[in-house]
């Protein structure tokens, strides 16, 4: 397939995986397609480690990298804070609800010799989701060769474009509306990921069907990814119909044999049905889509405090997500029954494992049928 983008990045299908699993992402670039690693999560040592391994592997076949640097958040008029800064800022009343909780479910605390969760550093480390954070990632990436780096939430700060342009990478942006997209443009960046509300993780509240040709007009002739509810041929050539120049899929990859989701919540994905998700700022501090369980009851609950602001409600959680993953193993216990993770209405559609590559080959078969099943009506 050839077009505006997989000439942009040199690519042969115009298809690209956002996922925190280097495998995935090697077997999506070397099926043709692009992988983009979610690095919101790395330490600065981890993401060294993936992006060396991920190069090595690849040989010279292009990736990308995403990471989260939202326009507003706690202390960003500061300049971002710290980990204490933001640990201070949690009131007490919200500790003392998580703890509750996780009594309630019979959650065991970490042994003292595990780590407590993703988002580990010193008092003085800079808080996640922030641009004191990225901006030590953005060092890393542009160490090695993406060749595109994502903002995942809001317009990429200036700095931060400037210099991926300046390394002779592209910038690429998601967008919830069309004035987003527009923002987005206007402040340099070269593809836009118009992401419907159908999708997982952070999402506004516009449809798939109806955002991107909003986009795709509001922005032209920047190129467009449809995303939001895609992971088969069908709503891959859906999309493309609508003017995206090809589609971001991230859920789809969750319960690949490559994944490294939680073994419990890939099985609760597994035999999840489309109705199965709810957006939730119960994780991030941010709507987010993510498997509805009894974590995501116990936030919505009107009884219960609100989530944090982002990124107080990341730093709140950490440790109780980790006790969380550590004990879901034991079949009906409380663990069980809170764990969850990010993902999108398409996870009704995700009920068999199989390779990353597979996905690809699978979705590429369906486009093609779909394109020549609707050509074919135009015959005489």
């Amino acid at each position: 397939m050839k077009n505006t983008v997989t000439e942009m990045f040199g690519i042969d299908l115009p298809i690209f995986a956002f996922t925190h699993c280097r495998d995935v992402v090697v077997a999506v670039s070397k099926a043709g397609g692009l992988g983009v690693l979610g690095a919101v999560a790395h330490s600065q040592k981890q993401l060294e480690i993936d992006l060396t391994w991920i190069e090595n592997e690849l040989d010279g076949r292009p990736y990308g990298i995403d990471l989260i640097v939202p326009a507003r958040y706690a202390g960003s008029d500061e300049g971002g804070l710290s980990m204490a800064d933001v640990s201070a800022m949690i009131p007490g009343e919200h500790r003392e609800f998580l703890e509750r909780m996780m009594e309630r479910y019979g959650v065991p605390p970490l042994p003292e010799d595990d780590p407590r969760g993703q988002f580990r550093g010193s008092s003085d480390t800079p808080a996640p989701m922030s641009l004191a954070q990225a901006g030590a990632q953005i060092d890393i990436a542009l160490a090695h060769d993406p060749v595109l780096v994502v903002n995942a939430l809001g317009p990429p700060p200036p700095e931060m474009i400037e210099r991926v342009h300046a390394a002779g990478r592209k910038v690429g942006a998601l967008a919830g509306k069309p004035q987003h997209a527009e923002r987005h443009v206007n402040v340099g960046v070269d593809l836009i990921i118009a992401q419907g509300a159908e999708a997982g993780g952070h999402t506004g509240e516009i449809g798939t069907m109806v955002l991107v040709p909003e986009v795709v007009d509001a922005v032209a002739p920047v190129p467009v990814l449809g995303a939001g509810g895609i992971g088969r041929g069908r709503q891959m050539a859906a999309a493309m119909a609508l003017g995206a120049q090809g589609v971001w899929c991230g859920s789809v990859w969750l319960t690949t044999e490559e994944a490294e989701t939680h073994p419990v919540v890939k099985e609760k994905m597994l035999g999840a049905t489309s109705s199965d998700t709810i957006r939730s700022r119960s994780r991030t501090g941010k709507p987010a889509r993510q498997l509805r369980s009894a974590w995501t009851d116990e936030w919505e609950n009107p009884e219960n405090p609100d989530p944090l602001g982002m990124p107080l409600q990341l730093l709140l959680i950490d440790e109780a997500v980790a006790r969380i993953n550590r004990a879901a193993h034991r079949p009906d216990s409380g663990a069980q029954k809170l764990a969850n993770y990010f993902v999108g209405q398409i996870v009704g559609d995700m009920n068999r494992t199989k390779p990353a590559a597979q996905v690809v080959y699978d979705m590429v078969e369906e486009f093609i049928d779909t394109v020549e099943g609707l050509a074919a009506l135009l015959e005489e």
